[in-house]
C-alpha cells in the first residue's frame, strides 16, 4: 500500500475522531469500506464506530445501549438487529372489533415488543396519571449474533403461552404485518441448534432429491426452501387450519420468570434500573433457551441436541389436519346454523340467495360442495404448499403492499391474519398538530361525575389533507374506550380547515384547577355526528380550540359537547401501565371477528384485570337495539 494513498489517511485517526466521522456513514457504507483491506477491516470493527451506528438508529438512549451491549457478541450485532427491527417500531392496526385492535410496537429489552391497547375508561387521574391497560400480542428477540427470534403471545386454559416462530426479512417501507405459515426443508446436522427432523414422507424426499440431482447429501440438507405456492394463495380455511394447528404443536407454557416484565419501568432510578436489566437479562436467557431446545429440556437426560422446537415435521401436520378437518368443520357447520337462526343471518342469507350468492361468516364465503370449478381455482391447493418443504412453522412476515386508504385509515383485508400499519408523520412547522392524541369527552378535561366515574378514553391519529385548494386537519380514531362502540374504526371524530378561522367563543373561562387560560386559534370545521347509519355518519358543525397549555378542544357548535385531547408518548404510559393477559394466540395477533363490544376485556378474566377499577368487563352480546338495523347494512355491505 502507497504511504500516502487515502487510506492510510483514515488509519492514521485516532479511533474517537473516525468515529465521529463515520456518523456520516451508513452501515452499508460502513461494511463496504471494510472490504477495501484489511488494515480498513479491522479499523471498521471497532466498537467505538458501531456504538456510533447504533446511536444513529434511534431506537433507544445511551444508557439502554450499553446494556443491550451485554446480551450480543458485539455492537456490530446489535446494530444489525436494530436496523432490522426498526420499521416495526409504531402503531398497527386492524378495524376488527369496532372498539380497536390497537398494537404498539417499542422496544424491549434486545427485543422489540408488541402491546395491544385496551379500550377501555379513566379515572380522576386523567391519562397522565392513570395506567393504561395493554395485553402482549408478540416478541422479536435479538439472538447474540443479531439475528432475530420470534414468539407469539397467548393463553390457552388459563395459562400464558409462546408460539416461537421466525422472522422473515423486514421491509424497510413495510406496512403490513402478516402471522404465516411457511415451508421449509430441514438443515444440516452441522448446525444442531437450527437442524430439522428428518421427514418420513418417501414421497416428498424423492421428490427433494430430484429437484437438485447433482448436489451432495449435504448440500441437498441445507438449501433454502422456495415457496411454490404463497401462504397468501390459500383459501382462508387452509390458512387458518394451519395457523391452529402450528400453533397448538410449538406452543410452550411460560414460566413465572418468563412471565415477568417485558420492558424496563419507567422512571427508575440507577439502583431499580439495574435491578430491573438483570431480571430482564435472565427472562430473554431463559426465552432463547426455549426457542432453541424447547421447554423442559433436560441434558442429563437427552445428551443429543433436539431438532429446532419451531419446526414441525410435515407427517405430524398432515395427521394434525387430519383430525383437526372434522371438528372444523363441524364448527363451520355450526356456526352456519346459528347465523341462519338469528334475524340478520336469516335476512342476510336470504338476499344471498336471491342474488346468487352463498352464505359467508365473518366474510369468509362457504364454498358448498358443488362449488363450480372456477371458484375453486381461485385458491391454491394446501397439498402444493405443504410439498414445498419437510417441515413447517410459523413466520412473522412484515412486507410492503400497495394499500389505499381513506382519510389516513388503511382498506384492509378481513380474511388476512395481519395489522396495518399507520403512517406517523413528525409534525412540522405547517402541520404543528400531525401526530398521536389522547382524548375524553367533558371539560375540565378527564374530570368524572357522579353518574360517570369514569371517561372513555379515545386514540386519535391527527394528519392533515389538501382538498380542493384548502389544508384540512383529520382526526381520525382509532382507538374507543366506551362500553360498547358508537363511532366505526377509522372514523374522522372532526374535520377542520385551517385556513379558516373560527369566531366562536370558547364555553368555559377557566381550567381544571378554576384558573383562566388563553386560546391561541381557532378553527371552523365539522364534527361527527349521528346520520344515515353506522357506516355513515353525519356532522354537525364545531370548532377546533388550541389551549396554550398543549391541549386541543373540539367543541360541537349546537350540543357544546366537548371532546378534550393531549399528545400521547404511548411508550412511556405503557412502561407505567398495567398487563393484563392476552388472548387466545390466532384472536392475539388480530381478532377478526366484527364485534361492537370490548372483547379484549371478555377473554382477560385473570384476576389482574378484575383487581383494576377502571377496567368493566362487557359480555360480547351487549349491542344497543338501535343498531339492530344498521348491522343490517353492515351483513348487505359484506
Amino acid at each position: 500500500m502507497p504511504e500516502f494513498c487515502g487510506s492510510s489517511l483514515l488509519l492514521g485517526l485516532p479511533d474517537d475522531v473516525f468515529a465521529i466521522i463515520s456518523r456520516s456513514l451508513s452501515p452499508r457504507d460502513i461494511c463496504t469500506l471494510s472490504l477495501c483491506c484489511r488494515s480498513l477491516y479491522d479499523l471498521v470493527a471497532s466498537e467505538k464506530v458501531w456504538f456510533t451506528q447504533c446511536d444513529m438508529v434511534e431506537i433507544i438512549p445511551h444508557r439502554d445501549l450499553m446494556e443491550w451491549r451485554k446480551g450480543v457478541s458485539s455492537y456490530r450485532a446489535l446494530c444489525r438487529f436494530l436496523v432490522s427491527v426498526k420499521p416495526l417500531i409504531g402503531i398497527w392496526v386492524h378495524q376488527n372489533p369496532e372498539l380497536g385492535n390497537v398494537v404498539y410496537v417499542m422496544p424491549g429489552f434486545v427485543s422489540v415488543v408488541g402491546c395491544r391497547i385496551l379500550p377501555q375508561e379513566l379515572g380522576p387521574l386523567g391519562i397522565e396519571e392513570g395506567p393504561i391497560l395493554w395485553a402482549p400480542v408478540f416478541e422479536i428477540i435479538g439472538d447474540p449474533d443479531g439475528s432475530a427470534s420470534f414468539f407469539l403471545h397467548g393463553r390457552e386454559k388459563g395459562n400464558d403461552y409462546v408460539y416461537p416462530g421466525s422472522v422473515k426479512s423486514v421491509d424497510r417501507n413495510c406496512n403490513v404485518l402478516l402471522l404465516e405459515v411457511e415451508p421449509r426443508q430441514h438443515k444440516s446436522k452441522l448446525f444442531p441448534n437450527r437442524s430439522f427432523a428428518y421427514n418420513s414422507d418417501k414421497e416428498l424426499a424423492r421428490k427433494v432429491s430430484r429437484s437438485h440431482t447433482g448436489l451432495s447429501r449435504s448440500q441437498r440438507l441445507i438449501i433454502p426452501c422456495e415457496a411454490k405456492v404463497p401462504f397468501s394463495r390459500l383459501a382462508f380455511s387452509d390458512r387458518r387450519k394451519l395457523i391452529e394447528v402450528v400453533t397448538s404443536e410449538v406452543g410452550q407454557q411460560v414460566p413465572d420468570l418468563a412471565n415477568r416484565s417485558l420492558f424496563p419501568r419507567l422512571g427508575n432510578d440507577e439502583d431499580n434500573f439495574q435491578k430491573d436489566m438483570a431480571l430482564l437479562f435472565e427472562r430473554r436467557s431463559l426465552l432463547l433457551k426455549m426457542y432453541k431446545l424447547g421447554q423442559g429440556f433436560n441434558w442429563k437426560e437427552a445428551p443429543e441436541v433436539p431438532s429446532d422446537p419451531t419446526q414441525l415435521q410435515l407427517s405430524e401436520i398432515r395427521k394434525s389436519l387430519d383430525r383437526s378437518s372434522g371438528s372444523l368443520n363441524e364448527d363451520d357447520n355450526q356456526t352456519q346454523s346459528n347465523l341462519k337462526k338469528t334475524f340478520g343471518g336469516y335476512l342476510r342469507a336470504s338476499i344471498r340467495q336471491i342474488l346468487g350468492k352463498s352464505p359467508s361468516i365473518n366474510g369468509i364465503r362457504a364454498h358448498s360442495k358443488h362449488s363450480s370449478s372456477s371458484s375453486e381455482s381461485k385458491y391454491a391447493q394446501l397439498h402444493d404448499f405443504l410439498s414445498s418443504g419437510d417441515t413447517i412453522g410459523l413466520t412473522l412476515h412484515a412486507s410492503m403492499m400497495r394499500l389505499s386508504s381513506y382519510r389516513a385509515w388503511p382498506n384492509m383485508h378481513d380474511s388476512r391474519f395481519a395489522l396495518y400499519k399507520l403512517p406517523m408523520r413528525v409534525p412540522r412547522a405547517d402541520q404543528e398538530y400531525a401526530g398521536l392524541w389522547g382524548g375524553t369527552f367533558g371539560w375540565p378535561p378527564g374530570k368524572p361525575t357522579e353518574d360517570k366515574p369514569g371517561k372513555a378514553l379515545f386514540i386519535l391519529l391527527i394528519s392533515y389533507e389538501e382538498s380542493e385548494g384548502q389544508t384540512n386537519l383529520i382526526a381520525t380514531k382509532i382507538l374507543e374506550g366506551t362500553h360498547y362502540v358508537l363511532h366505526p374504526n377509522g372514523s374522522a371524530m372532526f374535520i377542520v380547515n385551517i385556513d379558516k378561522p373560527s369566531q366562536d367563543p370558547f364555553p368555559w373561562d377557566v381550567d381544571a384547577n378554576s384558573f383562566p387560560f388563553t386560546v391561541k386559534d381557532a378553527f371552523a370545521g365539522e364534527g361527527i355526528a349521528n346520520g344515515y347509519g353506522f357506516r355513515y355518519p353525519g356532522s354537525k358543525p364545531g370548532s377546533l380550540f388550541v389551549i396554550q397549555s398543549g391541549l386541543l378542544a373540539f367543541v360541537w357548535k349546537e350540543s357544546k359537547a366537548v371532546l378534550t385531547m393531549q399528545r400521547l408518548n404511548l411508550q412511556e404510559l405503557l412502561k407505567k401501565g398495567e398487563r393484563v393477559p392476552a388472548l387466545p394466540p390466532i384472536a392475539n395477533f388480530s381478532y377478526l371477528t366484527k364485534s361492537y363490544s370490548n372483547v379484549f376485556a371478555g377473554f382477560s378474566t385473570a384476576s389482574t384485570c378484575l383487581s383494576s377499577p377502571r377496567f368493566t368487563l362487557y359480555p360480547n352480546w351487549l349491542v344497543p337495539s338501535c343498531h339492530y338495523v344498521l348491522m343490517f347494512q353492515l351483513f348487505m355491505s359484506n
